[in-house]
C-alpha cells in the first residue's frame, strides 16, 4: 500500500460543491446570496403573501359581499334522485339514514328536497327541509312530508 493508490472507501465522499469554505473554493465571500439585503441574513424568512414591499394581491383585490356567521348550508337533493333512489332499491320510505347509506348526503347534512325532477311513486320522504314546490310534488304523488 502506498500513500498515492489510496482512495476514500465507497460512498465516504459527496460529489458537491460547499459554500462559504474561503474564497478559493468559488463558493466563498457572499456564499451565493449575493449582496446585502433580508435574503442575504440568517435566519431570514418570508411571510406568506410577501411581494417585496409591493402591495400584496390579497389587498390589492376588492372586498365584497357578506356571509352571516350563523347561516345554515343546507345538501340540496332533488326529487327525481329520490325517484331513482326508489326504484333502484324499492324504497317506499326515505329518511337521513337511506341517503346517508346510498352516498347522496353524509351523516353531517342537513338536507334540502328541491323540486327538480319528477316524482312518480309514493314516497315518505324525511328530512330537514323542503322546498314548496318539492312539497306539492310528492303530495301529489300520495306521498307524505315529514321534517326533522
Amino acid at each position: 500500500m502506498k500513500l498515492h493508490t489510496l482512495t476514500p472507501a465507497e460512498g465516504s465522499t459527496k460529489n458537491r460543491k460547499r459554500i462559504g469554505r474561503g474564497t478559493g473554493s468559488g463558493r466563498g465571500g457572499t456564499s451565493t446570496r449575493g449582496h446585502k439585503g433580508a435574503k442575504s441574513r440568517s435566519g431570514y424568512k418570508s411571510k406568506l403573501g410577501f411581494e417585496g414591499g409591493q402591495m400584496p394581491l390579497q389587498r390589492r383585490v376588492p372586498k365584497f359581499g357578506f356571509k352571516s356567521l350563523n347561516r345554515v348550508e343546507f345538501k340540496p337533493v332533488n326529487l327525481d334522485t329520490l325517484q331513482g333512489l326508489a326504484e333502484q332499491y324499492n324504497l317506499d320510505a326515505i329518511n337521513m339514514e337511506t341517503m346517508v347509506s346510498h352516498g347522496i348526503a353524509s351523516k353531517n347534512d342537513k338536507i334540502k328536497i328541491l323540486g327538480g325532477g319528477e316524482l312518480k311513486s309514493k314516497l315518505d320522504v324525511t328530512a330537514h327541509k323542503f322546498s314548496a314546490t318539492a312539497v306539492a310534488a310528492i303530495e301529489k304523488a300520495g306521498g307524505t312530508v315529514n321534517t326533522i
